[in-house]
């Protein structure tokens, strides 16, 4: 049993941790601590209601209780009386005369500035019941003395408990078994500190949370858009392909039909060789004259063709500079033909003279 603290009733705190149970409350501890304001107020009038002490006592507050919930150590005592439990001041002489190892003691209650709490034995183990603390506090046998020797250190008053306690079933159950504490009790307001430390964190991390989402999801879009841009890309270049096969295409075909147009007046208009006579190669001023004589006969029969309202339409498709040299070089072989098909005409011409 461990109640915690709440307000300034750490003396109730105290006793109901040292009895293991809702013993008293604030009204039975104010009606002792009235009680014995009363018994001080006899004593007091004894000498005299209209002396100058009795005047003074009357006038102040009382030593036993105030407005916060504080008690005073006759409060404890007269409570504790009613179980048969009396209180005996550890840091006396006396007290320390006798010897007594603190180990075989039962329990203690520790004072310092108006707070009380109780560090008691359960079964075979002591526990500090600070109710200040978020839990009960395990400590070991060969710590005690120097736990006790530290709140003396530091101004504590410390109370040996004397007689029996009531049985409790915490003391039985511990008679049997022993407990091992993984983490010390914080106290209270440490606790709640860490509390909204972690209330901040949860917060925080939540924060984040959302931002890593949200940052995975501007990723995700990215990827996406990125996607979408690659298969764009790749359709682009399929397209782009397509065109440049198609272009290919043309330009083959177009290639092919200049270079049958060449082949056949070359096969059909070039003389097979009889003999050791060969056709005399024509001169380059032979051959610039006969193919300008041929452009000029073009030249008339389309002003005759476009004379007779008759349209033609001619469209040339430039792939490249390499199509351009081969249509050059057709225009020159097909000159060359004319040439040598003229010439055969004249020898044929002059042999039948």
């Amino acid at each position: 049993f461990h109640e915690k603290q709440e307000g300034s009733l750490c003396a109730q705190h105290c006793l109901n941790n040292l009895l293991q149970g809702e013993y008293f409350s604030p009204v039975e501890l104010s009606s002792i601590a009235m009680q014995l304001d009363e018994q001080e107020r006899m004593r007091m009038a004894e000498g005299g209601v209209t002396s100058e002490d009795y005047r003074t006592f009357v006038q102040q507050p009382s030593g036993n209780m105030d407005d916060s919930g504080f008690f005073s150590i006759q409060v404890i005592s007269d409570a504790l009386s009613v179980w048969g439990l009396e209180l005996t001041l550890f840091n006396s002489p006396e007290y320390r005369n006798l010897g007594i190892d603190p180990i075989n003691e039962k329990a203690f209650i520790c004072n310092y500035k108006e707070h009380w709490f109780t560090v008691r034995k359960l079964g075979k183990q002591w526990f500090n019941l600070n109710s200040l603390l978020t839990g009960p506090e395990l400590i070991s046998d060969t710590y005690l003395a120097l736990f006790l020797a530290q709140l003396q250190q530091e101004g504590y008053s410390i109370f040996v408990v004397k007689g029996d306690l009531p049985e409790c079933e915490a003391d039985q159950l511990l008679q049997m078994v022993q407990v091992q504490q993984m983490q010390r009790p914080r106290l209270i307001g440490e606790d709640a500190a860490a509390r909204d430390q972690r209330r901040v964190q949860r917060s925080e991390a939540g924060v984040e949370g959302d931002r890593l989402y949200n940052s995975s999801a501007m990723v995700d879009e990215d990827d996406d858009n990125l996607q979408k841009a690659l298969a764009l890309s790749r359709q682009q270049i399929d397209m782009e392909d397509e065109e440049a096969d198609l272009r290919r295409a043309i330009q083959l075909s177009m290639q092919g039909g200049h270079q049958s147009d060449i082949t056949e007046p070359l096969v059909s208009n070039t003389p097979q060789s009889s003999g050791n006579s060969e056709p005399e190669p024509l001169t380059s001023e032979e051959l610039r004259q006969r193919r300008q004589a041929y452009f000029e006969k073009q030249q008339v029969k389309m002003e005759h063709l476009s004379s007779k309202g008759l349209k033609q339409t001619t469209n040339v498709q430039t792939m490249d500079s390499e199509a351009d040299g081969a249509s050059e070089e057709n225009m020159l072989k097909a000159a060359t033909n004319m040439s040598l098909d003229t010439r055969k005409q004249s020898s044929k011409s002059a042999e039948e003279n």
